[in-house]
């Protein structure tokens, strides 16, 4: 009779299991609503409503062209965008352990604010929910087992703030409308195939180094510091992403693959890698 019991008990916990789980999406897409609200609620309106080339007068040679390579004259800027990516993620600091993640990601472009809603496959039937966030000027970053069991939290300190609004703003290769000046972005020449930009949100400042290719494409964002969780202590590290295999849509020529590097003494860490499964603009009308 002990395997009857035995039986019973591992469809319990089976049970229990799966309603933990069961609960466990439905919290985190709960928590997730409510960091769309929070964003949404903290927009604000778009000026200019279209791209007008004359603004582009005075900016560095590379900028120049690339707004004339992506973008047309009369485009709509985005004032939203829904992302879904697919891609995998390195886990190890010290070694290559790289698992799949799928997301939704939710970009509203003023104010800047975006919501990455991930889902990270550890191992079969095992998935990490996370959220990495720049909602309101507050920068977030937390991940839970299931949706249900927190693995991960970082306060939430302007460093964080920092480093989320810098990723803001290299993504903003895929909502382009959000580079040009009259969205408060200010560029400075470097070089002929390199410009510096920045940005700010409040009291947030971040500032980047964009590379453009032959073509007139952005191929890369670097940072000399962006802020990075160690033992508990907020260190800034160079930084950098690469685009790629760009493609018209609604109007704009964008990346749909790219990767992100910590950029250590001894060599590049790679971290992300991903590609742009769909982009749903929302624009001005």
């Amino acid at each position: 009779m002990w395997w009857k019991v035995a039986a019973i008990v591992f469809v319990f916990l089976v049970l229990v299991m799966a309603v933990a789980i069961h609960y466990g999406k439905n919290r985190w897409r709960s928590d997730t609503r409510n960091l769309y609200a929070k964003m949404e609620t903290a927009r604000i309106s778009i000026v200019p409503a279209s791209y007008d080339p004359h603004e582009l007068e005075g900016l560095p040679a590379p900028v120049q062209r690339y707004f004339r390579k992506v973008l047309k004259e009369g485009q709509p800027m985005v004032t939203a965008v829904n992302i879904d990516h697919t891609g995998t993620f390195n886990m190890s600091e010290a070694k290559e352990r790289w698992v799949p993640f799928t997301s939704n990601q939710r970009v509203a472009t003023r104010r800047p604010g975006f919501v990455w809603d991930a889902r990270v496959r550890m191992a079969p039937g095992v998935t990490v929910h996370v959220h990495d966030a720049y909602v309101a000027g507050e920068g977030i970053l937390h991940a839970k087992l299931f949706g249900l069991l927190p693995v991960m939290k970082q306060p939430g300190t302007p460093e964080l703030a920092h480093g989320e609004l810098m990723r803001f703003f290299a993504e903003a290769v895929w909502y382009p409308t959000s580079l040009l000046p009259s969205q408060g972005v200010i560029w400075e020449s470097i070089d002929d195939s390199r410009a510096s930009a920045t940005m700010t949100d409040g009291t947030t400042r971040v500032e980047l180094v964009f590379q453009f290719d032959t073509e007139g494409l952005i191929r890369s964002v670097h940072s000399d510091g962006r802020y990075r969780d160690v033992d508990g202590v907020q260190v800034a590290i160079p930084w950098q992403g690469h685009f790629w295999d760009y493609e018209v849509r609604d109007g704009m020529l964008v990346p749909l693959k790219g990767e992100v590097a910590w950029l250590f003494p001894d060599g590049a860490k790679p971290y992300w890698r991903g590609r742009i499964s769909r982009l749903d603009y929302e624009l001005t009308e």
